[in-house]
């Protein structure tokens, strides 16, 4: 697990540019969403990046940072760089969503294309041939997981009591984190990862203890889900975690769908999964809390949604 002591430290380190964001009921249940979808960059991973930007030395910026991601954390690194002055270089597959990639290069980013296949490896890797600087992993940097656990103390301030944390799994770096701080503090509590039904790799994982290959299908969940749990960080996320729950396509549409009538929050699909499965009624013991992680969903995808389809 991250110490305690390293995510206490990231969240004074990345004060005044990641923001406290609420927690709040879902009407009609003992289930509560924590609203990562409101932090600037409209994700959680602003709080990663900046963390382990802010904590490198400046000779190590000299060059600039690179970082391999679908979106979200491309824009907290790209985010982050521009305030330290320094350029980003964003590696991204490219099915990527055209509205992240707008954010990317509003944010000063320069996005490189490839296909999912080196977009993965690069992951895998932590470099990418022919581009010169800090290389961020947005999943297995114990930094980017202190930061990602600064939304655990939060959490756990809001709602002491909590008995279930619900949080999407996409590389595992942001349940790490948040379970790092959920069990030092408040062991007793269950933390599950949530999947789309289309690359549940934890499931996999889980079932064969350890990291398998499962049939991934792109869809709008784009921000969640893998081929394959990332070997470097099956010891961290066996650890972590009390299991895995999939969430259909179905369902997570419809939990956007729900977020957006009744709560007044837009999400992404990753950020509905946790929604989607507590409203499923297979989360397991109340309260009930609901990583929202973030809000940054195609224009396109989201009017499907809310006109009762479910995009692919």
């Amino acid at each position: 697990m991250i110490p305690l002591a390293d995510i206490e430290q990231a969240r004074e380190r990345i004060a005044g540019a990641a923001v406290r964001t609420p927690l709040v009921r879902l009407p009609g249940a003992d289930i509560w969403l924590k609203l990562e979808n409101l932090q600037p960059i409209g994700s959680f991973k602003i709080r990663g990046a900046t963390n382990a930007i802010r904590a490198a030395r400046a000779d190590a910026l000299q060059r600039g940072v690179v970082t391999a991601s679908a979106g979200n954390m491309a824009q907290g690194v790209a985010w982050a760089a521009r305030e330290a002055g320094v350029p980003a270089t964003i590696v991204v597959p490219e099915h990527a969503p055209q509205t992240k990639l707008d954010a990317i290069e509003r944010l000063g980013g320069r996005v490189v294309k490839v296909p999912h296949e080196r977009w993965w490896q690069t992951i895998e890797e932590s470099r990418f041939e022919g581009v010169e600087g800090l290389f961020v992993h947005p999943v297995q940097d114990e930094l980017v997981m202190a930061g990602n656990g600064t939304v655990g103390l939060e959490l756990l301030e809001d709602l002491p009591d909590v008995a279930t944390v619900l949080v999407p799994y996409g590389g595992g770096g942001l349940i790490a984190g948040i379970a790092s701080a959920v069990k030092q503090v408040r062991p007793e509590a269950r933390v599950f990862a949530c999947e789309p039904e289309t690359a549940a790799a934890v499931t996999a994982a889980l079932a064969a203890g350890g990291p398998a290959e499962v049939d991934y299908t792109h869809s709008f969940v784009d921000g969640a889900g893998a081929r394959k749990v990332l070997p470097a960080m099956w010891p961290r996320v066996r650890e972590a975690i009390d299991g895995a729950h999939v969430a259909t396509l179905d369902e997570t549409a419809a939990a956007i769908r729900l977020l957006a009538e009744r709560v007044r929050v837009i999400t992404e699909g990753a950020g509905a999964l946790a929604a989607a499965v507590a409203l499923s009624g297979r989360a397991g013991v109340e309260p009930i809390a609901c990583i929202v992680s973030g809000g940054n969903i195609d224009t396109s995808a989201l009017v499907a949604i809310l006109s009762g389809e479910t995009p692919k």
